[in-house]
C-alpha cells in the first residue's frame, strides 16, 4: 500500500530552491515552474514540475496523486503558465482519459524526465516516488490503469 503524500519541510525547501533556480533560467533538464491561480484565493501559485516528453508531446504527470497543483489546475480549467528564466509560456493543460494517462504514467515512471541522467532518475524514483505509488516499473498495464485513476496526467497545449 502506498503511503499518502505530504509536503514536509524538506519538500517545501526544495521546491523553493527549484523555483528560484528555474526562474533565474539555470538549465535543470525539463523542469519548469507551473503557475496557476489558487482555487480558493485566486493568488498565483507556483510549483516546480518536470515536463515529461513523449512522441513530440509534453505532459505533466501527478506522481503524488491529486495534490494541490492538480486541484488548482482543474479549477482553472487547465489555464496556466510554464516558466523557465524569462521565457513564460501560456498553456492549456488537458487532462487525459484514464487509458491514455496510464500509458504516459507508466512511461514517465520507467524512463523519468527527459535528459536526466539515469542514476539520478533511479535514486529519485526509489526514495521519492515509488513509496507513494501502488505500482513499480515492472507492474502490469492493468495495474497502471488502476493507478491512473488517482494519478492524473495532463497534456500541455500551447495557448
Amino acid at each position: 500500500m502506498a503511503k499518502p503524500y505530504r509536503a514536509w519541510w524538506g519538500v517545501r525547501a526544495s521546491n523553493m530552491w527549484m523555483r528560484l533556480v528555474i526562474r533565474v533560467g539555470l538549465p535543470i533538464w525539463t523542469f519548469r515552474v507551473l503557475t496557476v491561480p489558487g482555487r480558493r484565493t485566486g493568488r498565483a501559485i507556483e510549483t516546480p514540475l518536470a515536463v515529461f516528453e513523449q512522441d513530440g508531446r509534453r505532459y505533466l504527470v501527478a506522481s503524488y496523486g491529486t495534490v494541490n497543483w492538480v486541484r488548482n489546475l482543474r479549477a482553472a480549467h487547465g489555464k496556466a503558465t510554464l516558466r523557465h528564466g524569462e521565457r513564460v509560456e501560456t498553456v492549456t493543460a488537458v487532462e487525459l482519459p484514464t487509458d491514455h494517462a496510464a500509458r504516459v504514467f507508466r512511461a514517465s515512471l520507467v524512463s523519468g524526465p527527459p535528459r536526466v541522467p539515469k542514476p539520478i532518475v533511479a535514486l529519485y524514483r526509489r526514495f521519492f516516488v515509488l513509496p507513494y505509488l501502488d505500482v513499480g516499473v515492472d507492474s502490469s498495464p492493468q495495474q497502471f490503469l488502476d493507478n491512473a485513476r488517482t494519478h492524473p496526467v495532463f497534456e500541455i497545449v500551447s495557448a
